[in-house]
């Protein structure tokens, strides 16, 4: 069987960033999947599941509600190993064309107050399990020390 792209990127050398993991065409139409990998790999510790949790319920909730993107929005979910999540768009689009969008959603769950969108018996499967305070603190870190001012170096997978 064939090793899947995924796992094909090298993991030690793989830092936080924004990259394009992969295009696939359907019909007529583009869609990209984004890596944003917010942990370094096997050398950082994974981010639980209750922060993870809470950063899908607004990062989803912000996408499918932005006035561009709304349309676009195919998916956004947790990476399996925890170091990050991965966004589906509409479109052939390359890192760099993202970086306001993900600026700005990131900002959002920095900044949210307030009950977490879903986040009640009636509307989430899990809806316990989380933690609006953690994962307001990993998005500072991540806009801090990945999107204010990234480089080429975080939005091109290493080689």
């Amino acid at each position: 069987m064939e090793k899947i792209a995924s796992f094909t990127i090298d993991h030690i050398k793989l830092q936080p960033g924004v990259y394009v993991s992969r295009k696939d065409t359907v019909g007529n139409s583009v869609i990209t999947t984004f890596d944003l990998r917010m942990t370094s790999p096997n050398e950082e510790p994974v981010m639980n599941t209750a922060e993870m949790h809470t950063i899908e319920h607004l990062a989803a909730t912000y996408l499918r509600n932005h006035p561009v993107y709304k349309d676009q929005t195919i998916y956004f979910g947790p990476m399996g190993c925890r170091t990050g999540f991965y966004l589906l768009l509409a479109g052939d689009l390359t890192s760099k064309d993202i970086v306001p969008l993900m600026v700005e959603m990131w900002e959002f769950i920095r900044d949210f107050e307030g009950d977490v969108p879903g986040a009640s018996a009636k509307d989430c499967g899990n809806y316990l399990d989380m933690n609006l305070g953690m994962a307001k603190y990993l998005a500072k870190k991540y806009l801090d020390n990945v999107l204010y001012g990234i480089g080429e170096d975080r939005l091109n997978y290493p080689s």
